[in-house]
């Protein structure tokens, strides 16, 4: 999240800080010509300003929301290019106009005194609101790239608040701050993120469809770079750079920094070189100080008839006008764009062209569905019924599911995305409690190739589960045994031989990982770690494998150990007992395929667990085994679903072996800290992977009523 917040930071302060600038220029301007009662018409300009931004900001979010995949590729991308449009040129006006801005603003106010208060809220209001739109598109910007907005929103909102302490100190005259300087130094360091912005837009026009090369890659270092580490973490939200990069992304990069910035040096070199530039501002504001100082003795001059007219006047009786409240004005300014923000996002969410929409109920499914033109295509799905429903889209002949909506409210109405091409298509409802309703099928015509899900049942994955329960049933028998050997070993006072026997039997314990959620308590037991636990290492409750590990490598004695290794050999033969009684759903299968390796990528692979053996690397390789097995008995099924894809993760899991198998040297594994940079960043970009490659395995066999 904070990898994320540094651009908005910056650019929340840069652009609160410009618009402060001018908002106090416009105050000190009308202080000083003794015109306080004109203030609240800033404040009124800058309010409606505010409330432009912020209406701005909530079109670009919910007309995106109401664009299909595609088009919020397209949309996105466009509006990234216009957002490094927008921050280029607010670049270089501000390198060019730090000096004279504040001239400019009191030339506008003077002018805006003359003619009217309307004319003052429009100055400043046109002031502002142009820092306030720059503001709003970068950010929905940035926050897209980031695919979160609590980061950039935070971001933001720092740089605003230090913005406005900043413009505050200014005023006050209780803070120097070399104007000119900081906004080249800003400028300079977002020019380097717009170039990332830029690129990241491209991608998202060439995944639109709107750009070619969406597959033509010059970097592609995802198998060497971790994509999850804090330093690709770090770059990627703070310069939108990425392992994957295609070539018009990268040509598009360079060339924009290089032109960009070269022209951007060249003009603050060109501003330090002429040093009599800087003198000039200075006798301008001079000159229009001194102009500003006679005119009111001129005009008081030039007045006088006038002034002397206006007092006879005013002796006359009074017409009699309804005053206007003050509070209408401040309230109309930001009622009136969010009331046309309002509406756009109630107009712009009317459905998609050739969108249907499809009456869900316990009774009837698919009311309303008519065959659909091949491609793309968004259905919005009303439920009119009395319960929550679950909605498939499905191949009426075997069940496969095209698209899905889960949990889908009474009275609600909610889009579906699917691709449809050549074949039959039916709409599936389960209603909570209730029976499936399905759809009259409709076929539409053309060639298939549209991608969809064979649903899988309990029944599917009772046989996977009974086996794998017959693994972990062994797996536990040849548990007890070590850790009571562990034990005796301890007892006995050989610690060299305990030293051993401990990485036997806890890569035992490491290969049950699909297991892991139906110990129940048994797990902290057995496997717990010191995160949570007031006194570490020294915490009563810290138990098992890692507190015998601790005492081993950290020179305690037999004594000492003696009660761990026991409990730890009861906790393992109480766990043997309970496991047959134990809630193993079936569900639990598919997700433990992706999960076992999270955690060896969080825990061992950072050494976050080692608690002084350097065997981290030991229990990696014993997760690995473990995620082959379960994989092995879930073969079946995801040959059958996806053929494509076990051949890939195959691949990935010999990658990582290969990698593992490297550090283990007779009987001794390599400490995760002492690997080389380069064979560390190997190993976890091939695990990365090989993650990635598993995450579509829940989905695939996740168990849908639909079946």
């Amino acid at each position: 999240m904070w990898d994320d917040a540094f651009p908005s930071f910056l650019i929340g302060l840069r652009e609160g800080l410009e618009a402060g600038l001018i908002v106090s220029i416009l105050v000190a301007t009308l202080v000083r010509a003794d015109a306080r009662s004109r203030l609240p018409q800033v404040w009124t300009g800058v309010l409606a300003a505010v409330a432009l931004a912020m209406s701005f900001g909530a079109v670009l979010t919910f007309t995106a929301a109401s664009m299909s995949g595609t088009a919020q590729e397209a949309f996105g991308g466009t509006l990234s290019v216009v957002a490094v449009a927008f921050v280029t040129a607010m670049v270089f006006w501000m390198r060019r106009s730090a000096r004279n801005l504040s001239g400019e603003i009191k030339e506008k106010v003077t002018g805006a005194l003359a003619m009217g208060a309307g004319m003052l809220i429009v100055t400043s209001f046109l002031a502002v609101g142009r820092e306030g739109l720059e503001t709003a598109l970068f950010l929905w910007t940035t926050a897209r790239a980031a695919g979160e907005s609590a980061g950039p929103m935070i971001g933001a909102g720092i740089g605003i608040v230090l913005a406005s302490g900043l413009c505050w100190g200014l005023y006050r005259r209780v803070l120097k701050i070399n104007l000119t300087k900081f906004f080249t130094a800003t400028g300079a360091v977002l020019i380097v993120i717009a170039a990332g912005v830029l690129g990241y837009g491209l991608r998202d026009l060439q995944e639109g469809g709107v750009l070619p090369g969406k597959s033509a890659y010059a970097v592609d270092l995802s198998q060497s770079i971790d994509p999850g580490a804090w330093y690709s973490t770090l770059v990627q939200g703070v310069f939108n750079l990425t392992p994957t990069m295609t070539w018009l992304q990268v040509i598009a990069y360079v060339g924009y920094l290089a032109v960009v910035m070269t022209l951007f040096v060249r003009g603050v070199r060109s501003s330090a070189a002429k040093p009599a530039r800087e003198a000039k501002p200075a006798a301008q504001e001079a000159a229009v100080k001194g102009a500003s100082q006679e005119a009111p003795a001129k005009d008081a001059a030039r007045s006088g008839p006038a002034k002397d007219a206006a007092q006879e006047a005013s002796a006359e009786p009074p017409v009699r006008t309804r005053k206007r409240p003050a509070w209408v004005v401040p309230v109309a300014v930001v009622t009136v764009p969010a009331a046309v923000a309002a509406g756009v996002v109630a107009f712009g969410k009317s459905k998609p062209a050739d969108a249907q929409t499809i009456a869900v109920s316990e009774k009837e499914c698919g009311k309303g569905f008519a065959a659909p033109k091949p491609g793309r295509q968004t259905f919005q799905m009303h439920n009119t019924g009395d319960k929550a429903s679950e909605v498939y889209l499905i191949d009426p002949a075997s069940n496969a599911v095209y698209g899905e909506i889960e949990g889908l409210a009474p009275g609600t109405t909610r889009d579906m995305v699917a691709t449809v091409a050549g074949g039959s298509y039916a709409w599936r409802c389960v209603p909570t409690g209730g029976k499936a309703v399905t759809s009259v099928p409709v076929r539409v015509s053309g060639a298939g190739g549209a991608k969809a899900v064979v649903p899988v049942s309990d029944a599917d994955l009772a046989a996977p589960l009974t086996a794998y329960k017959q693994y972990v049933g062994q797996g536990l028998t040849t548990l007890v045994a070590q850790t009571r050997q562990l034990s005796d070993d301890i007892a006995g006072g050989n610690l060299d031989a305990a030293r051993t026997d401990w990485l036997t039997a806890h890569r035992t314990y490491a290969s049950l990982g699909a297991a892991y959620g139906t110990f129940q308590d048994f797990d902290k037991k057995i496997n717990g770690r010191t995160a949570g636990l007031p006194d570490g290492v020294n915490d009563k409750d810290f138990t098992g494998f890692h507190r015998v590990e601790y005492g081993l490598w950290h020179g305690q004695s037999a004594s000492d150990l003696a009660a761990p290794a026991a409990h730890l050999a009861e906790d393992s033969a109480g766990l043997q007992k309970a496991f047959p009684a134990q809630d193993f759903a079936p569900g639990d299968l598919p997700l433990r395929t992706h999960e076992i390796l999270e955690n060896t990528l969080q825990f061992e692979l950072t050494g976050d667990a080692d608690q002084g053996s350097g065997t981290s690397l030991a229990t990696a390789d014993a997760n690995l085994a473990g995620t082959r097995e379960l994989l092995g008995v879930l073969r079946p099924l995801l040959v059958s679903r996806d053929a494509q894809l076990l051949p890939r993760i195959d691949a990935d899991i010999a990658r990582v072996q290969k990698l593992l198998d490297a550090a283990h040297h007779d009987q001794s594994w390599t400490p995760v800290d002492r690997l080389d940079a380069a064979a560390r960043t190997r190993l976890n970009g091939a695990t990365g992977q090989l993650l990635e490659d598993l995450a579509p395995v829940p989905d695939l066999l996740e168990i849908r009523k639909s079946a």
